[in-house]
């Protein structure tokens, strides 16, 4: 499911960037689109390294 939210997401993204007025407008949807991604990648990696560092330690 999350799949195909993903690949209709994608879909937008294009249209946005076909129909975007400047540069500006297009690096603007990318790094909106893309950043809620990278920073939930990066907490997941933050809670499994946590979890991993207290599992080793018990």
């Amino acid at each position: 499911m999350t799949l195909i939210y993903l690949f209709l997401q994608v879909e937008n993204i294009e249209e946005k960037i076909k129909n975007a007025p400047n540069d500006s407008y297009e690096i603007g949807v990318v790094i909106g689109t893309y950043l809620p991604f990278i920073f939930f990648v990066a907490l997941a990696y933050l809670f499994y390294y946590l979890a991993k560092k207290r599992s080793k330690n018990q």
